[in-house]
Formats: C-alpha cells, structure tokens, sequence
C-alpha cells in the first residue's frame, strides 16, 4: 500500500525540503549535502522508527539515500562544491535493482559486465570524501596516530547508514555489536591512493579461509557483503597508510541517529582537537585510555610510515594535504604555508619470503610489515597476523628483508 502523503496541517512549520519516497511527500533533513535524507512521518510506516528527538518534526522517520529519492522540494540551494558521482547501472525488465544487489553477493559474478559496470561508477576523484568505520578500539588508535588504511567507503555511498545496526555492514573488526559506532572521515588526496578490492591483484583476500581473518569476507565483487544494501568498497593502494589531510574528524553515530563530530584533524600542531560539547561527551566513556574531558590530543609521531613531500622555490619541505584547496608546505606560520609546486606520497617498500610489503617501522633490526597483497601463501610463508579486516602485519629481521626502498608515488597537480 502506497504511504500517505504528509499534509501541511500535520506538520509543524519549519524550514527544510520536503522530498517524494515511493509516491509519498515527507518533511527531511538533507544528509551529507543531499546524498541522502531522514525523512519524517506523523503515523507508523513500513520501514519507519520511532525515533523523537528534539528538532525532529515528526517522530516516525526513516533514513533514505538520495536515489531512492524522485523529488525534492525546497531545501538548501546551489551546492557549494561538486557532489560526488552516484552509481549508475543499466536497469530493465529483465534486470531489477535486487537482482543486481544480489549479484554483488556473488562473487562468481565478480567478472560480469553489469557489476563492472555499476563498480566504475563508484569514482573517487581528488577531494571525495570516504569514511572508515571504527570500533571504541580503533577510534583509540586514530586518536593516538594510526592513519587512514585498508578497506574504506566513500561517504557518498554510505550516507543513508546512520545507526549503530545499519552500518555494522561497514565494521572492520570482530567485536560485539556496540550501542555507539565510530568512522573516521577525510578527503581523498589522488584517486590512485584507492583501489576496488576485485580482480587478479585482491583474489589471495578472497581465498582466505575464515580462520585467517578478520571481519567480513571479501566477496572480490569490489561490493560490501549485504543482503539489503549495495556499497562498493575500496581499500587504500598496496594496503598502506595514507598521509591525514587537514581537517580530517572522527565522528560518532549513536542509536539517536545523528552524527556527533568528536574531534578534527589540525594539521599545524599534529593532533585532534575534541569538538563535541558536555551532551555528547559520553559518547568518549568507553573509549580505552581516553579522557572525555582532554581538549587537545597530541600525536606521537616516531617516525610516519609515509609522508607527503612537496617542492616550492627549488627546496623540498613536508607538505599537508588541504583539501578542496590543495597542497601546501606543512608549517605553523601562515606566512609559510606556502601552496607547493609539485608532491608526491613517499613510503617505504620491501620484499620478505616471496611477499611484497610496507614498512611501517623500523625498531632495533626489526621491521614492521604489512602485506601488499594477503592471501593464503603470502600469509603463511610470513606469519602475518590479521588486525583488521585485510590488513596483515608481522615483524621481519632487517637483514633478512630483500628490495628494500623508498617511493615517490607523485600527484598530478
């Protein structure tokens, strides 16, 4: 049966768009510039909560993304930048949207045409925005210096998964369901720092057995594992750390359905500046070492797994990713800050037991590694241990480690 539509006389006077589900008018909020919306009902609907909360029109709502949407009306104007491209696939009688959902499940289908389809429209272009959830455990390592890795979304796509339950899809580890879920968010510097976790280079990830690994399978679709949702996944080049753009934040998504910004990334003075205020601050309890009431967290940085180097007046200086700006040199002067010439993202390469890998450190003839390609060989000949959903690391004797070096990978400015 069709939903009622929303009348002005059950709906209390507010400013916002109102948008058309399933042949319905319903007021809304809009959700990361219009990727998608909660949408508010007077009356219990199918797939609707109940959910009050203060600012809420209405106390039945709904989280929808923007193309399930075919009508808005009203709401904020010209957006301020470009939005980020939706997922496109050729629909037909023959070829319904579930079906297509149920194809990413598949991972036979990984070489079809129709999810190759669907997968090169899920672009990541300089300045996108993606999301990695996060477990109380992992918030507390992003906090303390872990920088972007392994598997991520782009926030275009996971927009509509606001709670706790809808974006367990997205966790990375093995933990119990929590009352509170976390995501670090951050810009893309290069579309080449990401690539779909599909194809010959990510099959050994699929045929790890369950024992080897934590979290989710990897279906090799390039697709979240989903019986209702369908969210194209990527992971960050070779499995290694990505420089923290400025302003990057870590958020919080509690059962409310809102999302509570913690803290944002400050370049200059290297460490999280906490923004959430005394309503929220319980969200930090159980985060393990962290104080709710510390303003500014430093970060300990020893020495980074990778870095962004750029060039100005012929010298080189660190450089920080300040996006949708650009690029600048790295300094606590804003007269110094000048926009550089060229940059590039260097990091540490090298080879062990017939696997290629990251350096992630080096401590007294050690080396941290971390696997470019995990999968069933390259995890037994080095011993590496699952942390996180893909990601494989193991300590290696220096002297043993062959094709050791240091790479440039360079941005095109």
């Amino acid at each position: 049966m069709t939903a009622p539509t929303q009348t002005d006389d059950a709906t209390p006077a507010r400013v916002g768009p109102r948008v058309t589900y399933r042949g319905a008018v319903y007021p809304a909020e809009e959700i990361a510039r219009g990727a998608a919306y909660e949408i508010f009902s007077g009356v219990e609907l199918p797939g609707f909560a109940w959910a009050p909360r203060p600012g809420a029109p209405l106390p039945w709502r709904r989280f929808v993304h923007a193309t399930e949407v075919t009508a808005v009306h009203g709401g904020p104007g010209q957006a301020d930048e470009e939005p980020d491209a939706p997922l496109l696939v050729p629909l037909h009688r023959d070829r319904t949207w579930t079906q297509v959902q149920q194809l990413t499940q598949q991972p036979s289908a990984a070489g079809d045409p129709v999810l190759a389809t669907l997968r090169a429209s899920a672009v990541v272009r300089r300045g996108t925005r993606m999301v990695k959830v996060l477990s109380a455990r992992q918030l507390a390592g992003h906090v303390r210096g872990l920088l972007p890795h392994g598997f991520c979304h782009r926030e275009h796509d996971v927009a509509h998964l606001r709670t706790p339950s809808a974006l367990a899809v997205l966790r990375t580890d093995d933990g119990p369901a929590q009352d509170v879920v976390y995501a670090l968010r951050w810009r893309a510097a290069d579309p080449a720092d990401y690539d779909p976790p599909a194809g010959a280079a990510h099959r050994g990830l699929v045929e790890l057995a369950s024992g080897e690994r934590v979290g989710a399978a990897v279906l090799g679709t390039g697709f979240a594992p989903s019986s209702t949702q369908v969210v194209p996944e990527f992971v960050t080049r070779d499995f290694a750390d990505l420089p923290l753009p400025a302003n990057a934040t870590l958020v919080a998504y509690p059962a409310e359905g809102v999302e509570v910004v913690l803290y944002a990334y400050q370049a200059e003075q290297r460490g999280w500046l906490r923004m959430v205020g005394p309503r929220w601050r319980h969200l930090l309890a159980t985060v393990p070492g962290l104080s709710p009431e510390q303003e500014y967290v430093p970060i300990a940085e020893p020495a980074a797994s990778t870095r962004l180097v750029g060039s100005y007046a012929g010298s080189e200086y660190e450089a920080v990713a300040d996006l949708p700006g650009g690029f600048r040199v790295q300094a606590l002067s804003r007269t110094a800050r000048y926009p550089v010439e060229s940059v590039c993202r260097r990091l540490r390469y090298a080879h062990w037991r017939g696997a290629d890998c990251v350096v992630l450190r080096e401590e007294t003839g050690w080396l941290r590694l971390r696997l470019c390609r995990p999968g069933p060989e390259a995890v037994a000949a080095t011993g590496a241990q699952c942390h996180e959903r893909g990601v494989y690391e193991t300590w290696a004797p220096a002297t043993e480690v062959t094709d050791d070096r240091v790479v440039d990978l360079p941005y095109l400015l």
